[in-house]
């Protein structure tokens, strides 16, 4: 593959958001009741349980997310009739709230009206403007609640703060016979469902998603039954191991499941449309490139892998459940293993906020174009040189990766420049160093979060070197540092 395309073949890895992938790019190219919520303890401190947060307020997007409250386990009860695009919805959301205060504030697109909402099982007032929903409460720093939220409407996606000509809406996304996925970044949980819709706030999930046969509801993480009655097909979900708002995925349709296993023992599967073989051969890749990506970054650092592919161009690496488009590319070997990465970048450790999801891109870029070098005979030092040749341009016209344009999220500058720069960190303190710190990294952050000064400074602490300035240059300047020869 020529340079050129080399590197488009890259970029398309990464275009719908965060870790998205788009052909674009590419060389050539009935309502059921809910149950009644389950009884709460009262309200008490105690020790921190797995998925709580230290929630911030985001530096690139502030009106989306509140640091008062920490989501501990969503609890989400889904009914989605496609003759009438409606969702009815139950939330059970156990939460912690990092303040005192008279209230708890979520996101809830406006476009889904609240019916009723209990705190700890009592009945409490609210207020729903926009996107803010405000519930009249009064809570004390460090104790944990049970929210209770019954809500109703046609989800629609909500406008991306984008320049890209690829999409212009993150969210719930309905197609037109009614099938429906979703991809959310920055942001757009909101759309669906009442969420601290932010990276900061990592927590808990479990789904019941109820959709008529022979359609079936797929979300995040393992399956723990599927049941068809009354001309309805009920899944049950669970993700036991805490994740972004921007990581969780819905999608309903005519889907087929088919199981695998990685060579690691990892139980993978694949939702796809019937007839669709050549998009299942495809993902049936998937196993090899988790190999290759398990014997440089350690083992896989969740206990499932899925694929769902939906009507879409682009893909998501939605936490282990990635959702692809159904096309070609979007299920090639090079996006698989991109966005399978991203469960070690992005996934098991996740930027604090969205200044900083360079730290994501960046690496699952740099290993995508290692990847190619290696299965595809893509040479690296090609696929860097053309990087480099765009970069000076990319930050001219977004900014540099760690302090990009708000108005321009998800531009080329946050995935190739970080690339770039990985392969400039290898050269400068060698291989063998190299690669080990890039193993231990999301090692030494397991269902954590991190920031600019964590991973730089870290990254001088375990080498041995000063890489301060180097990180600073690369990552904040507004010229193309020089290059290793």
């Amino acid at each position: 593959m020529r340079p050129r395309s080399a590197l488009a073949a890259a970029l398309a890895a990464a275009l719908l958001l965060g870790a998205c992938t788009s052909d674009q790019d590419r060389p050539g190219a009935g309502v059921s009741a809910a149950p009644s919520p389950e009884p709460s303890a009262p309200s008490s401190p105690t020790a921190s349980p797995l998925g709580s947060s230290d929630p911030v307020e985001d530096r690139v997007y502030p009106e989306v997310g509140d640091p008062g409250v920490d989501a501990l386990h969503y609890r989400l009860d889904l009914t989605w009739d496609p003759d009438t695009s409606t969702l009815q919805g139950r939330e059970r959301l156990r939460l912690r709230s990092t303040e005192d205060a008279d209230r708890l504030q979520l996101d809830l697109s406006g476009d889904l009206t609240v019916a009723r909402v209990t705190v700890d099982g009592e009945a409490a007032e609210f207020a729903h403007t926009g996107k803010d929903l405000v519930v009249s409460h009064p809570v004390r720093e460090d104790r944990r609640y049970t929210l209770v939220v019954d809500y109703s409407g046609v989800p629609r996606p909500v406008p991306a703060p984008t320049k890209r000509s690829d999409f212009d809406t993150v969210g719930w996304t309905t197609t037109a016979d009614g099938e429906v996925w979703t991809m959310q970044e920055p942001y757009g949980a909101y759309s669906w469902y009442p969420v601290n819709d932010q990276p900061s706030d990592k927590a808990l999930y479990d789904f019941r998603i109820t959709v008529p046969t022979p359609w079936v509801g797929v979300a995040n993480g393992r399956l723990r039954s599927r049941a068809e009655r009354d001309g309805r097909t009920v899944t049950r979900w669970t993700l036991d191991e805490p994740a972004a708002s921007y990581l969780v995925t819905i999608a309903i349709g005519d889907l087929v499941e088919t199981k695998d296993r990685s060579a690691s023992g990892v139980p993978m599967t694949y939702w796809t449309p019937p007839g669709r073989d050549d998009l299942l051969d495809r993902l049936r890749l998937a196993p090899s490139a988790l190999a290759w990506l398990e014997a440089r970054l350690g083992e896989f650092p969740f206990d499932s892998l899925g694929f769902v592919v939906v009507d879409s161009r682009s893909g998501m690496e939605t936490q282990t459940m990635i959702t692809l488009g159904d096309t070609a590319y979007a299920t090639s070997p090079e996006v698989l293993v991109h966005e399978i990465a991203h469960h070690w970048y992005g996934d098991q450790v996740t930027p604090v906020d969205w200044r900083d999801v360079w730290m994501s891109e960046g690496m699952a870029m740099f290993l995508q174009a290692t990847w190619q070098d290696q299965a595809q005979d893509q040479p690296l030092e090609q696929t860097m040189d053309y990087w480099a040749e765009q970069d000076g341009e990319l930050r001219r016209s977004f900014g540099p990766p760690a302090d990009y344009d708000p108005a321009a999220f998800g531009a080329s500058n946050i995935y190739t420049t970080p690339g770039l720069m990985w392969d400039e960190l290898r050269k400068r303190i060698g291989d063998d160093l190299f690669w080990r710190l890039v193993r231990e990294w999301p090692a030494t952050h397991d269902n954590g979060n991190a920031d600019y000064d964590d991973i730089t400074t870290w990254w001088s602490e375990r080498s041995g070197e000063d890489l301060s300035g180097f990180f600073d240059d690369w990552l904040l300047g507004s010229t193309t540092p020089e290059r290793v020869s």
